[in-house]
């Protein structure tokens, strides 16, 4: 799909993003918004999403990758080819996980379910981080990774990507710490986000909301892809310099709002 047309952000001429995961839902948004003012790398491994993105998303350059992020081979493969492309990589967005975070009961959940939620979430933020930060090091680059409110709090049946997206939060400011000050390592936490209208065209629809899910939120309505995409840019941005091994919830306000069951 044609996202909207952006504000350009305050990025460094000539910036490249590499963005995991980002041929759909909130990944999808933050390329469109980027594209405004970078060229952008994604690696994703839904060949049909990736097909639809290279022929729907027109603006600025873009090259996309289908292959697995946590897989070290794919990994190590797609930067090389970015490097290549572009001589350099300024920004590293984690987005890459497992959509559906319910694992079902966990005395039932098995260790190879257990473990793909870690491969998609986890693991491929490590292995991104791993090989892209020489070229981040040179252009005194940032990491965003994406966490979820989830690592904050939970539902039934969720464990599995709870200590996915737990583990991004702490990966964000071990990160952070290590490689200061010449890579900045941030985290953005989003909450109940409507991507249904950002899927690869043969799943796209558009979100069935009502007004009592707008109205959980203090902000007035449930969450949009756009909304992440806008401080993905900002945290890319020459204005965020002084910011990092934060994490930053996007949730509406959600979080803070006492709930009591009728």
């Amino acid at each position: 799909m044609k996202g909207a047309d952006f504000p350009r952000s305050s990025s460094k001429p000539g910036s490249v993003a590499f963005v995991s995961g980002g041929a759909q839902g909130i990944g999808r948004a933050i390329v469109q918004r980027l594209l405004g003012s970078m060229s952008v790398i994604v690696l994703d491994q839904d060949r049909e999403a990736c097909a639809d993105l290279t022929a729907h998303c027109r603006t600025g350059e873009l090259l996309v990758i289908p292959g697995d992020v946590s897989q070290e081979a794919s990994v190590r493969q797609a930067v090389r080819k970015a490097v290549k492309r572009y001589g350099r990589l300024d920004v590293l967005v984690n987005n890459a996980a497992v959509s559906d975070p319910y694992g079902g009961k966990i005395e039932h959940l098995s260790v190879t379910r257990w473990n793909r939620f870690l491969a998609a979430g986890l693991t491929s933020a490590f292995l991104c981080a791993k090989h892209a930060i020489p070229a981040l090091r040179k252009a005194n680059g940032t990491i965003i990774n994406l966490g979820s409110t989830r690592a904050l709090q939970s539902e039934p049946q969720t464990e599995a990507y709870a200590a996915t997206k737990g583990g991004i939060v702490a990966l964000t400011h071990a990160l952070a710490i290590s490689l200061g000050p010449r890579i900045r390592v941030n985290c953005i936490s989003p909450g109940w986000i409507a991507v249904e209208n950002w899927k690869k065209r043969s799943t796209r629809e558009a979100p069935h909301l009502t007004k009592t899910d707008h109205a959980q939120h203090p902000a007035g309505r449930v969450g949009r892809p756009e909304d992440v995409a806008g401080m993905v840019a900002y945290l890319a941005s020459e204005e965020a310099r002084f910011i990092t091994a934060q994490n930053f919830i996007i949730d509406g306000g959600m979080t803070h709002k006492m709930i009591y069951a009728p």
